[in-house]
């Protein structure tokens, strides 16, 4: 019997919560706004007194037993899963929930390296030890794909004893693997396949959407619904299917997630998904539609190469996301960047990252058509205004690392500090990466090589936000 995707638990527990007028003797303890007047004025009165504490009626999200349980099985339903579990740490938290239940210290796991550094964070926490397969690069734009299901199968057969198939479905730029095929090879080896659909929200809701993971026969998700899906930032889904021990799982999730969950998120989550069950085909239809035509323009423009489904090859880009509006500057002689920059500080339009080759729009439902053709228009007057020669410029994000040691032994190993240009040849004990996307340029345990080295020059040059090295300025590296 199907369940009621226009009921949204959590929510309609909270409103009556808040029409009861509980006297509040408990946390939080600006008591519904009143104790920080600055704070209540500049978020509004109804927020305030929408943060409150677990409590019976509103349930406790570590044991669900009412209303979030409720939530949960709804959300499930909703996400083709067996199981959903309401996440307040974000997606890192779900990605590395689904690591930590896969793995334990030792055991091996298969992952891309183009995977969010939340992945490899797993890695440090749990001790697994990554079996990486390399994504492959489309040299024209300097991305980084899918893995290839001859790559996938080769590792599969490599290490057979390796636990789960990690797989980024999309990647931040919208490249699909072919998740079905990946997943059937894996599930014949007794290999779990988790899915980072952190960009993928939307397609459990769309029509001719990339295939989801669940649809696909994945085991677990996890599933940024902040990102497309309308919720709160920092709130997420874990999405389980029926292998999983749902038992175990929320174990696993209670090791690192607050006891402490703010109902704001959690009622974002609930409201979000009845929001995409509702209207979601027709939300995602009018994404598409936006992209497609701001594509369109964009490439009239000439220098641009605003890229799409042209580039799936059956394998590495088996399939594309619509949604996202990627662009590739390079050819304009600018750095994605430095793109990035200027349509910030000259044009007051924020988009979602710039690397060195790339920008990255994310299309959802709160943009308007006046909103993308000011983004055109911006994009047209840069390329007047600003393009230069290519001479010089980088071709490429993604570098083939040369692991050395685990991430967790080279992480937690004595060492030294070093100054960042004298430690080629040595191996690194920390991350460097640019944010966004998050994805690590060099990670704990591996190779600091010249390719490495002069990258994290040439993006400290662009203007590339670098982080992750325990030297906020990124002149030192903790070498082991």
């Amino acid at each position: 019997m199907a369940l009621d995707q226009n009921r949204a638990p959590i929510f309609e527990a909270l409103k009556k919560y808040r029409s009861d007028r509980i006297v509040k003797f408990d946390v939080p303890g600006h008591k519904g706004g009143r104790g920080n007047k600055e704070l209540a004025d500049f978020l509004g009165e109804g927020c305030m007194q929408a943060d409150v504490n677990s409590s019976k009626p509103l349930d406790f999200l570590s044991h669900p037993e009412s209303v979030i349980k409720e939530a949960e099985k709804i959300a499930a339903e909703a996400f083709l899963a067996d199981r959903a579990f309401f996440m307040v740490g974000g997606t890192t938290s779900s990605v590395q929930a689904m690591i930590m239940y896969s793995c334990k210290s030792g055991d091996e796991i298969i992952m891309p390296r183009n995977v969010h550094k939340s992945a490899i964070n797993a890695l440090v926490v749990c001790g697994a030890v990554p079996v990486y397969v390399n994504p492959g690069t489309n040299r024209d734009m300097g991305i980084s794909l899918g893995m290839s299901v001859e790559d996938v199968a080769a590792a599969i057969k490599k290490h057979p004893g390796a636990k789960a198939v990690f797989v980024n479905n999309p990647t931040y730029y919208g490249i699909c693997p072919n998740l079905c095929e990946i997943t059937r090879i894996a599930h014949e080896n007794n290999m779990l396949v988790l899915a980072d659909e952190a960009h993928g929200t939307h397609f459990y809701f769309g029509e001719n959407q990339p295939v989801a993971a669940m649809l696909a026969g994945a085991d677990a998700s996890a599933v940024s619904m902040h990102k497309t899906g309308g919720s709160l930032t920092q709130s997420s889904f874990l999405v389980c299917g029926k292998d999983i021990d749902a038992g175990y799982m929320r174990q696993i999730i209670n090791l690192t997630q607050t006891t402490s969950a703010s109902y704001l998120l959690l009622a974002s989550l609930d409201l979000a998904r009845r929001n995409m069950a509702q209207k979601g085909k027709e939300m995602i239809k009018k994404n598409v539609e936006f992209a497609n035509y701001a594509r369109f323009e964009i490439n009239k423009i000439g220098g641009y190469y605003a890229y799409a489904n042209e580039l799936a090859n059956g394998d590495s880009i088996f399939d594309f996301d619509l949604t996202k509006l990627a662009v590739y500057t390079r050819n304009i002689g600018l750095a994605g960047k430095e793109v990035y920059d200027i349509l910030r500080d000259e044009y007051d339009i924020q988009i979602e990252l710039g690397d060195i080759g790339n920008i990255l729009a994310i299309i959802s439902a709160g943009d308007r058509m006046f909103e993308i053709e000011r983004l055109i228009a911006a994009l047209s007057e840069i390329k007047r205004l600003h393009s230069k020669s290519t001479a010089g410029m980088f071709d490429h994000e993604y570098i083939n690392p040369v692991v050395k040691l685990a991430p967790k032994e080279a992480f937690y190993a004595e060492g030294k500090r070093v100054l960042i240009e004298q430690s080629a040849g040595m191996v690194s004990g920390e991350f460097v990466m640019c944010y966004p996307p998050g994805i690590p340029i060099l990670a704990p345990g591996e190779e600091i090589t010249k390719d490495i080295l002069n990258y994290i020059k040439y993006a400290k040059q662009k203007g590339c936000f670098l982080t992750g090295t325990e030297d906020m300025d990124i002149n030192y590296i903790y070498v082991v």
